[in-house]
């Protein structure tokens, strides 16, 4: 860890809060930020400095202060990075993704927090909209045992909240498959295709959030880690347990969806295909009607052109036979096609 501190003035804007922990409890108050490398270096407990999307300058200053990885940091920076645990020297650098799920958008939230654990201090950088981060400082404010496992109750109790926010997103997420589930096969006639494609890809977004955490979870209990408590290991084997079972059911969710997908567009197939059959009859029955009109019509049309000489013209009864002919006419090609079913 550097000695000294730097100019914070760029900084204070985005520090959530910076405290000490020692003894198992916090000291009251908030330590400056130019106060908190010697705070850290004096004390057997922890600082916790908790920043809010910060710029590459303000984390120069921490990293110039306590020794932080410049890559480690400039991934802090950026944010936009897959969950992992990363281990630079004598500082562990740690990605987790937090999740919300707004239903009434059926959109999957996604936060990012990255986390520095040194030799007594932690570091927290948020990106977007997430309370994990509040949830963990409440907790140890209050006084939890879990300061005694040092920074490494910050990690942990940041990554046990995030996988229980993925179980509870998963819970919402079902009851939306299920309404879609029940709307593809039930009696809704309408497509809904779009619906299912958005939802397959916030799944998408959550599937990326969640799967890569269980190898870096399963890291920090399978082997001694620095600046991870060894009495941590059954914590972290919990949370990787919760990990998996949420992995499940989000591969579940996708193929679930995928599956109600193929049915909703055959069901669409088969729509569009009774709708032609019925387009077809309908024509069918059009032209019949249309044929059988045309008789009468070109008899009264050739009547109508008032030639002089015509056989019947002058014949009593010629206007009752020509009359019964187009009747007949007319009621044969009715019969014939109604017998090949086009009427």
């Amino acid at each position: 860890m550097a000695s000294g501190s730097s100019d914070t003035a760029g900084i204070d804007g985005r520090i959530g809060d910076c405290g000490l922990y020692e003894h198992g409890q916090r000291r009251a108050g908030r330590i400056p930020l130019g106060e908190a490398g010697n705070a850290a270096r004096e004390t057997d407990g922890f600082v916790w400095i908790g920043l809010q999307q910060p710029t590459a300058d303000d984390l120069a200053e921490l990293a110039e202060e306590f020794g932080l990885p410049a890559l480690a940091v400039e991934d802090a920076v950026k944010a936009h990075q897959r969950p992992k645990v990363e281990v630079y020297g004598d500082v562990l650098f740690v990605v987790l993704k937090p999740v919300r799920y707004i239903d009434h958008d059926e959109i999957v939230e996604v936060a990012e927090i990255a986390l520095f654990l040194g030799d007594g201090f932690v570091v927290t950088v948020r990106h977007g909209n997430s309370d994990v981060l509040r949830q963990v400082r409440q907790e140890l404010d209050a006084g939890s045992p879990l300061l005694e496992l040092g920074p490494t109750a910050v990690l942990y109790r940041a990554a046990d909240l995030v996988v229980d926010a993925y179980e509870a997103t998963i819970e919402l997420i079902n009851e939306d498959v299920d309404e879609i589930e029940l709307q593809v096969f039930g009696d809704d006639e309408e497509n809904h295709a779009e619906r299912i494609y958005k939802l397959k890809r916030e799944i998408a977004e959550f599937r990326r959030a969640v799967l890569p955490l269980a190898p870096a979870v399963a890291r920090l209990y399978e082997a001694p880690v620095p600046n991870v408590a060894p009495d941590a290991a059954p914590y972290f084997r919990d949370v990787h347990d919760h990990l998996m079972r949420a992995s499940d059911a989000i591969e579940g969710h996708d193929r679930l969806l995928f599956d109600v997908l193929q049915a909703d567009l055959a069901r669409l197939s088969v729509r569009q295909s009774e709708i032609g059959v019925r387009q077809n009859e309908d024509m069918r029955k059009i032209s019949a009607w249309a044929a059988i009109g045309l008789l009468p019509t070109a008899v009264a049309g050739v009547y109508g052109m008032n030639f002089e000489h015509m056989p019947e013209l002058r014949w009593r009864y010629g206007y009752f036979v020509v009359l019964s002919l187009v009747a007949a006419a007319c009621f044969a090609l009715y019969r014939m096609f109604r017998r090949n079913g086009w009427l």
